[in-house]
């Protein structure tokens, strides 16, 4: 009768916590479907101690509904809602390809601050106190078992519901972690910001994939 009452208890606790990280993943949600565009500059680092790999990388990205411009690794991606354009200055090659969101599984740039609404079980984990903000960690374990990543990390401020860092562990000890060093929000942009100009790129081989 004990084990039962202790069993019962620890179902109604695990179930509260996962009712208060659905919500905050809610507000999570919300907040950043209210503002029209989003700029970020990150930090990434990936990590992996039996393969003594230890990188980091900055980047920035600007983001407006499912469109995007990502600086990254001396690379830009840029998505205009259909095709995204890979611009490698060191190879001066562009390449071109049709994405579709909806069967792409990868966290990319317009999903990376929502990708959390399916696809996880999550619970409410530790609060750290960085530089004199709370954040809140929720747990997500990927549903799929095919899914190469063990959990994620979601670093949440709870003040401005904004995420502080994300935090990917795969299967096989590599660990990532992206960390926010600026949001900025409804930034005036360039009517042709998500937009793929050629004449810009004279002297480039253009690559269509499709």
């Amino acid at each position: 009768m004990i084990t039962f009452s202790i069993l019962f208890l620890l179902t109604i606790s695990v179930s509260a916590q996962d009712k208060k990280a659905k919500d905050l993943l809610d507000q999570v949600t919300a907040k950043v479907k209210s503002y029209n565009n989003i700029t970020i500059d990150f930090k990434y680092s990936l990590n992996n101690s039996k393969e003594n790999i230890n990188q980091d990388s900055k980047g920035n990205v600007t983001m407006k509904g499912n469109q995007y411009v990502l600086n990254f690794m001396g690379v830009t991606k840029v998505f205009d809602g259909k095709k995204t354009y890979t611009i490698v200055p060191e190879d001066e090659e562009i390449t071109i390809s049709t994405v579709n969101e909806k069967d792409d599984n990868a966290i990319t740039p317009s999903k990376m601050l929502t990708f959390f609404n399916s696809g996880y079980k999550y619970t409410m984990d530790i609060v750290q106190n960085v530089k004199g903000r709370k954040i809140q960690y929720i747990k997500l374990v990927p549903v799929s078992t095919k899914d190469q990543r063990k959990e994620v990390l979601l670093g949440i401020d709870i003040q401005t519901k904004h995420i502080y860092n994300l935090i990917e562990i795969g299967k096989k000890g590599t660990k990532t972690t992206l960390t926010v060093n600026s949001f900025k929000t409804n930034q005036p942009l360039s009517k042709n910001q998500f937009t793929f100009a050629a004449s810009k790129y004279p002297n480039y081989y253009i690559n269509k994939l499709d």
